[in-house]
């Protein structure tokens, strides 16, 4: 029966995550298999892989051929490099301990690797939230400063609307109040007129009584 090593579709619509599996060839891509030896998440940033080794290496031995993707995941963690170490002393290239000491050093600097990955990517995302903090406080900035402008704007508008109304008030309290005249001036032109008539009449009987007395 032929095996292979292959992905098994997961989750949600447009949230897919993948089962690694051992299944027969004939199978659905996500129907039965024989068994689940890992997980795949690509939607992280390094990719979420969690592999069972040994079995993976026990079913490559055993013959199993892995799909282009799962070569890659099995690649990245070091299945098919420790394979290769393996057949290497199956045929008597170098001795088991050789083996190890070689696929040590290979874990060891992709592990360093990976590591450097992953804190490239913890600054990248670091320095991303800095610039998008930074121009949220500029556009906050730059939007007080425009209300501030409307505020000294409406208060000017104020102060100038009051002014008139206050120059209004004014006028019209001095147009209402009743203007003081001199005694004179409230004597009728009437009244004056008779005085300046009677005058002459008096003068008249004045002298008739001097003429009498004499």
């Amino acid at each position: 029966m032929p095996v292979k090593i292959r992905l098994a579709r997961r989750g949600r619509k447009k949230s897919p995550y993948y089962h690694i599996v051992a299944a027969d060839s004939r199978a659905p891509r996500d129907g039965r298999y024989i068994e689940k030896i890992g997980m795949y998440d690509p939607k992280t940033n390094p990719a979420t892989i969690e592999l069972d080794f040994n079995k993976s290496l026990e079913w490559l031995v055993k013959g199993a051929q892995p799909t282009d993707t799962c070569r890659a995941i099995l690649s990245y963690k070091g299945v098919l490099y420790k394979k290769h170490l393996l057949d290497g002393v199956k045929k008597n290239a170098f001795s088991l301990e050789e083996a190890e000491k070689r696929f040590n050093d290979w874990l060891r600097i992709k592990e360093a690797k990976i590591q450097t990955k992953i804190d490239a990517v913890k600054d990248q995302k670091q320095k991303e939230t800095e610039s998008y903090l930074e121009a949220e406080s500029k556009k906050r900035e730059a939007r007080e400063k425009i209300l501030e402008k409307k505020r000294q704007a409406l208060l000017e508008k104020d102060k100038s609307e009051t002014g008139e109304e206050t120059e209004s008030t004014e006028t019209e309290a001095k147009s209402v109040e009743t203007p003081v005249n001199s005694p004179e001036e409230n004597i009728p032109d009437e009244v004056q007129d008779t005085t300046a008539v009677a005058d002459p009449v008096a003068e008249e009987a004045s002298e008739n009584t001097k003429e009498t007395e004499e």
